[in-house]
C-alpha cells in the first residue's frame, strides 16, 4: 500500500498535521522524549531498538539521540519507503530492512512502533504482535504508540490525509487486549498531544493529564515478562 505513497508521505502527513500548527519532527521526537522519561522512572535505557513500520526512518534520529541507543533497526514491508530511509537516515548505528529479513530472533531491548497498527488489517494484528513480542529478549519493552479514537481532532487530521482515510483504528482497551492476549505485560497507558500550537502555552500541564484520554495519541508501554 505504501509504496504508491513513498514520495509523497513525509508531504501529505505534513499537510494533515498543519492543523495542529506543528510539523512531523515536533511530535515524532515528543513522542521519543516521553518514551525515555518514562523509561528513567524504571529502566535503563535500551542499547537495540527496532524500529517496526519504519517508514521512511524518521525516527531513527530521534531514537539514537534521545536515547543514547547504541543501534536502531528499522523494518518495514514497504521497498520504496526502506530505500528512502537508506538514502536519508542509514549510518553506522542505523540500518533499515524488510520484515521478513529480519528474524525474530530475542535480539532487541526495545521495540518502538507509532501510528503502523491502524493500517494492519485486524485479522493480521495477533500475527505482528506476535513477530514483536518474539523480536524482545526477556524483560524487553514494547512502546507501542497509536492515534486516539477518542479524540475528534485526530479523526478529521486523518481523513485530510490519504493513506489514513481508511484506517482501522484501535482504541486503548482494544490495544491493551491485543499486548495482552500476545503475551505482553502492560504496565503504562499514557495519552499525549492534547494543545495545539496556538495553545502550547497550556503544554506544561500535559504531563499531569496524560492519565486521562484527552490527547491525540497514546501509548502502551508494555513488557515481555519471565516465562
Amino acid at each position: 500500500m505504501f509504496d504508491r505513497y513513498a514520495t509523497e508521505y513525509d508531504a501529505a502527513l505534513s499537510r494533515g498535521l498543519s492543523l495542529s500548527g506543528e510539523d512531523k519532527s515536533f511530535f515524532a521526537r515528543r513522542r521519543v522524549e516521553w518514551l525515555r522519561d518514562c523509561l528513567r522512572a524504571s529502566f535503563a535505557l535500551p542499547r537495540q531498538v527496532m524500529d517496526f513500520g519504519c517508514g521512511t526512518g524518521s525516527n531513527a534520529p530521534w531514537l539514537l539521540s534521545l536515547l543514547s541507543a547504541q543501534r536502531v533497526v528499522g523494518v518495514d514491508d514497504s521497498p520504496k519507503m526502506l530505500e528512502i530511509a537508506r538514502q536519508t537516515q542509514a549510518s553506522e548505528h542505523a540500518e533499515f530492512f524488510p520484515i521478513d529479513a529480519c528474524p525474530a530472533r530475542g535480539q532487541f531491548d526495545l521495540v518502538f512502533c507509532n501510528g503502523v497498527f491502524h493500517h494492519i488489517s485486524p485479522s493480521q494484528r495477533a500475527r505482528a504482535i506476535d513477530y514483536i513480542f518474539h523480536s524482545l529478549h526477556v524483560g524487553g519493552l514494547f512502546a507501542f504508540w497509536e492515534n486516539s479514537p477518542w479524540n475528534p481532532g485526530t479523526r478529521f487530521v486523518m481523513s485530510r490525509i490519504p493513506f489514513d482515510r481508511d484506517a482501522i483504528l484501535l482504541s486503548p482497551p482494544e490495544a491493551r487486549g491485543l499486548l495482552c492476549a500476545g503475551g505482553f505485560e502492560i504496565l503504562r497507558t499514557d495519552f499525549l498531544f492534547i494543545f495545539p500550537r496556538i495553545l502550547s502555552w497550556l503544554r506544561p500541564v500535559e504531563p499531569y493529564c496524560a492519565r486521562f484520554p484527552f490527547g491525540a495519541q497514546y501509548q502502551v508501554l508494555c513488557r515481555k515478562p519471565s516465562p
